[in-house]
């Protein structure tokens, strides 16, 4: 049995090495590529560069001329930055109700919130066009962000809200013992301890909003408002030269603060994702 549970493990870790160079190597192109001259990119397909150079990350950073880079990642991290907080606090405001009171019509509502995640984007894409364009906030910022401050994304409300669902009903019933009104018990016993949850929320949020590009396309139109994502389709252009050193060389920088966050959350980051499934 020992060397039958051996040989498996040994094959289960050669098929994951495998696919995890599957998966690996195209962003390790990518990184490798940032650093080749220009004309021997899709000539030198090893990771690794013979020709070492930075000069694509200057060439990038500058963008079109007129709007450097460092402006897209301005952009990109105030709205994504501004989706975060709305989404931690109309998410947690929403789910809370949903998981621990009990008020009329309840059941109605739960069902029509988790039936919006049956609704494709592309479904309402149009009416909301329409909706913003009639409050004046095409090329603005706002209608990637107010959306989150309106609890619009159903599947954190129903992340938190199963989180809640799995903290011992005692806690609050003590807590209310003690004196505690049911904001008390939301503010000092809940919300701490759906501390999992939130930075699963926090993380996914900003990695989305960091990486949408459709809808920035859709409302955004000027470039000193554009976004990380934009300023990358700035550099692939199908009538003039595409400069696909300097594309590579600022995706390689894009991806950057998504790490930095995943880095320092990732045990939260687990633990909100293997309770949040398990507690209901």
């Amino acid at each position: 049995m020992k060397k039958n549970d051996r040989t498996v493990m040994i094959i289960k870790l050669v098929l994951l090495s495998v696919f995890a160079v599957a998966v690996l190597y195209p962003l390790a192109w990518m990184i490798g590529s940032s650093f080749k001259p220009e004309a021997t990119i899709f000539k030198d397909l090893g990771v690794i560069p013979k020709q070492f150079t930075v000069e694509n990350y200057f060439i990038g950073w500058k963008a079109n001329g007129r709007t450097s880079f460092s402006v897209f990642f301005r952009n990109s991290l105030f709205i994504s930055i501004l989706c975060v907080i709305g989404n931690l606090l109309s998410c947690v405001l929403t789910a809370y109700p949903f998981a621990r009171l009990r008020f009329r019509g309840q059941n109605i509502m739960f069902a029509l919130m988790m039936m919006t995640l049956m609704i494709p984007q592309h479904a309402t894409i149009v009416p909301q066009y329409v909706y913003f364009y009639k409050l004046g906030w095409i090329d603005t910022f706002l209608p990637m962000i107010i959306p989150k401050f309106l609890a619009t994304d159903t599947f954190f409300i129903y992340m938190v809200m199963q989180f809640i669902r799995g903290i011992p009903r005692e806690l609050d019933e003590a807590a209310i013992v003690d004196g505690c009104s049911v904001y008390s018990v939301f503010t000092r016993i809940i919300l701490p301890l759906t501390r999992p949850a939130l930075v699963t929320t926090t993380i996914f949020t900003f990695m989305w909003s960091w990486n949408d590009f459709f809808t920035q396309l859709i409302y955004l139109r000027s470039a000193p408002k554009y976004t990380v994502t934009l300023g990358l389709r700035m550099f692939v252009d199908s009538t003039a030269k595409s400069a696909f050193g300097a594309m590579f060389a600022m995706s390689t920088l894009s991806i950057v603060p998504m790490l930095i966050l995943f880095v320092l959350f990732q045990r939260q980051l687990v633990e909100g994702i293997a309770t949040s499934g398990l507690k209901g």
